[in-house]
């Protein structure tokens, strides 16, 4: 009879252990963001089972399907997990009044040792669109005092990750879990996702390669680490891990965007073109999202008709919250090259306000050769002026460019003052010396003033005689000519005259001087001649 019970008490424990797994599996579905497989793999049990009901509910919402998360889990209105799917519901509602309402009730819920009503309430503001976050952190926190539960310490982190300066605190929370438990595959994808946005991207890789490893079937990993290889242009890395990604996943909608957007990154613009007009075919409703992998493939090929439609379709029905510095980056490229220079340069301006970084001199760069590229020098020289002036190490080439560019506009005060800075900055820089001279020369254009003569012959002494670029060294000459032309110096013309000969015998100001004194002599002559003739 005690054997007996024995098997029978086996039997019950083998049983409970297989009727959780689907429950387990729904969850892990869940997490690992493959909404259609925890729905089926929810909805059998959902009707017996709270949690159950509770992620799939989670599951709906993920997908957008405000409506049915909300019949969902109101099926278990007194139960804390679904009282909490429906505070969520609320805030996608945007009635974050009514959601706060529930989870007071929730927390009012907890007695002196319970700790799960605090992280459910939390966890409803830290994974909807709400603005409280403080007190999702101080609910976890109070959680805390009561367990040293490792989702709690996530959520914990996932929730600072959502205020300013709080990266510090969510990478203590996460290595607190990763500490405890090696193979914890989600939480090393948001240690990743940590160093993705500090741009620190061997960190990244790093982070990712060990969440892949704590589970290969995970497609999480593989999703991120094709971001990354993108980032740090291995395209094809990017692609084979973006392969992985589509076989793990649930070739959902949103999948299928990922796929057109790192088929984008890596530059295999058709193919991204085919894969985003797959995604408008077959996906209702469609989300913003894919006109602007759309558009932008289409500007990588010139398609600049479609290019403009589609990514001012994006551009104008996303969720600002979700338009990235590249997005604005590449819709002001599109308006650039349809040289409407008002509109780029407006987009420029956003995707700056849209950077959180402190150093945009990258960006501040990139507009600058847009607009240098497109012959607007007024607005390049202005790009590039702020890189110096918000960059005390700028290079010498941002100098150089600055200065060219206010050059080319016309606008020698700038170009001048610019190149007197890159001149004092970089002083073994030679260049920085000629421009000095080339725009002290454009404004004395009649070389009466001679005011670009010790620059010019400053920079002839450091490049030396047998410098290779010949028509900087004409360009000199021509102006030290006609300067000493105008003072009538006929020694120093002579010099320079024969200087100018060695490079280009052909040179129009040399030709133009030496016409104008043929000529003089030959009225000269004339005249001298008139007067020697014997009057009548």
């Amino acid at each position: 009879m005690k054997k007996t019970l024995v098997i029978f008490a086996a039997l019950v424990c083998s049983v409970s252990v297989w009727a959780q797994q689907p429950l387990n599996d729904g969850i892990k579905m869940y997490k690992y963001e493959r909404y259609q497989s925890a729905e089926k793999l929810l909805t059998p049990q959902a009707a017996g089972n709270p949690m159950a009901n509770y992620y799939l509910g989670l599951a709906q919402l993920a997908e957008g399907k405000i409506s049915d998360a909300k019949a969902t889990f109101g099926k278990f209105p007194e139960d804390i997990p679904n009282m909490s799917g429906m505070a969520r519901v609320a805030f996608a509602e945007n009635n974050a009044t009514q959601a706060m309402q529930i989870l007071q009730t929730i927390v009012s819920k907890a007695k002196k040792k319970d700790w799960e009503p605090y992280k459910y309430a939390a966890d409803a503001i830290t994974y909807s669109d709400a603005s409280n976050t403080q007190q999702a952190i101080d609910w976890y926190k109070t959680a805390l005092e009561r367990t040293d539960d490792a989702d709690v310490h996530v959520s914990l982190g996932d929730a600072y990750q959502k205020i300013a300066g709080g990266g510090g605190e969510a990478m203590n929370n996460y290595e607190h879990v990763t500490d405890k438990d090696p193979k914890n595959s989600l939480v090393f994808s948001r240690i990743g996702a940590l160093w993705y946005a500090a741009h620190a991207w061997q960190d990244a890789l790093a982070s990712y390669n060990k969440a892949k490893d704590a589970d290969p079937n995970n497609p999480l990993p593989y999703r991120d680490l094709s971001n990354v290889y993108f980032r740090v242009g291995k395209y094809e890395e990017a692609l084979k891990n973006n392969k992985t990604y589509m076989e793990l996943s649930d070739n959902s909608c949103d999948d299928k965007i990922q796929n057109a957007t790192i088929l984008f990154l890596a530059k295999h613009y058709d193919e991204a073109i085919k894969a985003a007009n797959e995604v408008i075919a077959k996906c209702s409703p469609v989300k913003p999202a894919i006109y602007g992998i759309l558009g932008f493939s289409q500007k990588e090929i010139k398609d600049t008709v479609n290019s403009v439609i589609n990514a001012r379709r994006y551009i104008t029905t996303q969720n600002p919250k979700k338009i990235t510095t590249d997005d604005y980056l590449n819709y002001a490229w599109i308006f650039m090259m349809t040289k409407q220079t008002d509109s780029a340069d407006y987009y420029f301006n956003k995707a700056l306000s849209a950077d959180s970084s402190k150093d945009k001199s990258d960006i501040y760069r990139q507009v600058a050769e847009g607009f240098k590229t497109n012959k607007d020098y007024p607005r390049s020289a202005q790009w590039y002026s702020r890189i110096i002036i918000e960059n005390p190490g700028a290079a010498a080439t941002d100098y150089a460019w600055c200065t060219i560019m206010y050059y080319y506009a016309k606008d020698y005060v700038n170009a001048a003052k610019y190149a007197e800075a890159w001149e004092t900055k970089y002083p073994d820089v030679f260049s920085a010396t000629y421009w000095r001279a080339r725009v002290a020369a454009a404004v004395d254009n009649e070389g009466k003033e001679g005011t670009a003569i010790p620059f010019f012959d400053k920079w002839l002494e450091k490049v030396g005689p047998n410098y290779d670029k010949k028509n900087d060294m004409k360009t000199a000459y021509d102006y030290e000519l006609l300067y000493y032309f105008n003072k009538d110096n006929k020694v120093k013309m002579k010099e320079l005259e024969d200087k100018i000969i060695a490079i280009d015998p052909n040179d129009d100001l040399l030709k133009q001087i030496q016409d104008f004194e043929k000529k003089t002599e030959e009225r000269n002559k004339a005249i001298e001649k008139a007067a020697k003739k014997p009057a009548k």
